[in-house]
């Protein structure tokens, strides 16, 4: 589907048009070019392009359908999709963070994946069960599909390690800190973030909070951020620059993955709190896989009353289809081009991700000691985050408040309970639920 330049009233009246003609079981037709916004995945947009663009010629060689990609980092990403979702004037196909998946749902832009467009897929069997439960809202059909797997892990420097006579890895938080403040010297830090990232903030407000035993929504899906649990979940992140100081103040300003993966690189940083798809950051930043080791991320221990075994989210990128695309069966068709077994091979390899079919995992690429790492998180360790329709608003109101209080430490202001229980509930405040 093109993006159509014309007014909004013109638009909704073409949108019931298609919306009547293709309906949510419609055909799908007659427009041969498809378009694609991709998330960005590796070291920059244009690497991405790089893994994407063989692969869809690939794609129209086998089905004549051309496909116009556009890759979009993720600063941007949600509010373009957001955007798309209120005008009508989107993508046909598109990747969307699995996280926001019910949020997503919830505008009801998007094509519902039925029995009949999953069994096309090869059914739900043939996906990871982690990733297939973050595609939607229990009880909904999902209207995204997984297409890579992603969790978070503990990167470690081995030469920083090592000089600091440090042989292991930590494995909870008192050593982790330790390990810290002992590779925390001259220029060099004991960790790298990216504290201008919501996202980021967000992923690990939510992992510390499962530790905290703390949810960020109740079981009837309204937002919780304000106990005591949350505060000191939160607050235990923002002290590795604050008051552990094994952080660099200027990481407050961070805003892209580039940055602290490049620090760690460098081997101005010893430890990276990241996803898997660092792999590929790491490589295209010359860093040899060597030179650095993967464990998963540290637990509390003992953890405290309520408290979870949880390191990671279940992390991953969806793939979805407008409802109005004036091409429904090429789009589909899209879909099952790029879960199947072939293409999440070479995909997955490219942008140090992990399969989400389990057909994929036949190709020793994915047994690899640090591949290992990230699978045994993914289905032992990793916690869903809530899927109900305000999760991308928790995402964007806590993290950026993370942001904010990032920035008052890189500047010298304290910040300890009190500011971090207030900023909790302006977040909440701005979910529109009150505090």
């Amino acid at each position: 589907m093109r993006v159509r330049k014309i007014g909004a009233t013109a638009a909704s009246v073409l949108l019931l048009m298609s919306l009547a003609a293709c309906g949510d079981d419609g055909g799908g037709g007659g427009e041969k070019t498809l378009t694609y916004w991709a998330s960005n995945q590796g070291p920059s947009l244009d690497a991405d392009r790089q893994v994407l663009q063989p692969e869809l010629d690939k794609f129209t060689q086998q089905t004549g359908i051309k496909v116009e990609l556009e890759v979009i980092g993720w600063p941007d990403l949600l509010n373009r999709i957001l955007a798309a979702t209120a005008s009508g004037q989107g993508p046909d196909v598109l990747n969307i963070g699995n996280t926001w998946s019910a949020s997503l749902q919830a505008t009801g832009a998007f094509l519902p994946f039925e029995s009949a467009e999953i069994d096309t897929l090869g059914g739900k069997d043939r996906f990871l069960g982690p990733s297939f439960a973050a595609t939607g809202a229990t009880g909904q059909p999902p209207t995204s599909m997984p297409l890579y797997g992603l969790a978070y892990g503990l990167f470690y420097h081995k030469r920083l390690f090592a000089e600091a006579g440090i042989t292991t890895p930590p494995k909870n938080w008192t050593e982790f800190v330790a390990a810290g403040k002992r590779l925390t010297k001259g220029g060099q830090w004991g960790l790298a973030v990216e504290g201008a990232s919501y996202t980021e903030n967000a992923h690990h407000a939510f992992i510390f909070g499962q530790q905290h035993g703390a949810d960020f929504f109740d079981g009837a899906g309204k937002p919780q951020f304000t106990g005591p649990h949350h505060v000191m979940a939160v607050k235990q992140y923002l002290d590795f620059m604050a008051t552990d100081k094994i952080a660099n103040p200027s990481n407050a300003e961070y805003s892209t993955p580039n940055q602290p993966i490049g620090d760690f690189a460098k081997g101005k940083a010893a430890m990276l709190l990241w996803q898997s798809n660092a792999i590929s950051l790491l490589a295209a930043a010359g860093m040899k896989p060597d030179e650095y080791g993967v464990a998963p991320i540290p637990i509390a221990d003992p953890l405290p009353p309520g408290g979870k075994r949880v390191n990671s989210h279940v992390a991953g990128i969806n793939i979805s289809v407008f409802k109005n695309t004036e091409n429904r069966d090429g789009a589909l068709e899209l879909v099952k081009f790029l879960t199947s077994s072939g293409e999440q091979q070479i995909l997955n390899k490219a942008l140090g991700s992990l399969p989400v079919v389990k057909d994929a995992y036949s190709d020793p690429a994915f047994e690899t000691p640090v591949i290992k790492v990230f699978q045994d998180v993914l289905a032992n360790t990793a916690g869903p985050l809530p899927q109900v329709p305000e999760e991308s608003k928790f995402e964007t109101t806590v993290g950026s408040g993370m942001r904010d209080l990032f920035a008052k430490i890189a500047s010298g202001q304290p910040v300890g309970e009190a500011e971090v229980a207030a900023a909790l509930t302006k977040a909440q405040q701005e979910m529109g639920t009150g505090g």
